[in-house]
């Protein structure tokens, strides 16, 4: 069950399904109570846990389109170890804050790269484009969707990561349309493509 401790390649434990809807509510309860509301989408291996891929998990992923929005969730989980206060990170580019959330590290930032693209993950209208809804207590948290982190895990070269997400997806269906400009974007080769897409077309009849 996904519940069940997984050790990531680094050794380190990977959270718990527990762990991330636990820090995951916290953390979006003490916005709502803050007054605030902005947008955000959630990202990371620990999005595709929620969607029920059973992977690696290290801490929570919060993408926001505003240097404001940080600053928002900062001030809402000031009451929660800092960190990492949220400041510039002119090599990424990005604004970036970090907070312990029970024990989960629970990371907030935008991403602050120009691109029209809305084939990857956490660049440009990709995250806000293509997401799924999902419960988390009373909160509906908008999770990026898997094809576009299965091109980032592949482009990292994790199985431990990419292998799962497959897994899932052929047996659950996916948007091959997506998937194909979304490995495009990432610059993967056309024979790593044709791999992907071959390992998942023998088992994804839903795939469309």
């Amino acid at each position: 069950m996904i519940g069940t401790l997984i050790v990531m390649g680094t050794g380190a434990a990977s959270l718990r399904l527990k762990d991330v809807t636990s820090a995951l509510e916290t953390t979006l309860t003490a916005l709502r109570v803050a007054g605030a509301d902005p947008a955000y989408r959630m990202g990371g291996t620990g999005a595709a846990l929620l969607q029920g891929v059973r992977l690696p998990v290290g801490d929570i992923d919060l993408l926001v389109a505003r240097r404001k929005d940080v600053d928002a969730f900062a001030a809402a989980l000031a009451s929660f170890p800092c960190l990492y206060a949220a400041s510039w990170l002119a090599q990424s580019p990005q604004y970036f804050a970090r907070y312990d959330v029970h024990g989960v590290h629970v990371e907030i930032s935008t991403v602050e790269q120009e691109t029209d693209s809305d084939e990857m993950e956490c660049v440009g209208r990709g995250p806000w484009q293509h997401h799924v809804l999902i419960t988390c207590g009373p909160h509906r948290v908008p999770v990026v969707r898997l094809e576009l982190r299965l091109a980032t895990e592949l482009l990292r070269d994790r199985p431990d990561r990419y292998e799962p997400l497959m897994d899932h997806m052929a047996a659950q269906g996916f948007d091959r349309a997506l998937l194909h400009r979304a490995m495009a974007a990432r610059g993967l080769s056309t024979e790593r493509q044709r791999t992907v897409n071959d390992r998942l077309a023998r088992s994804s009849p839903r795939s469309r």
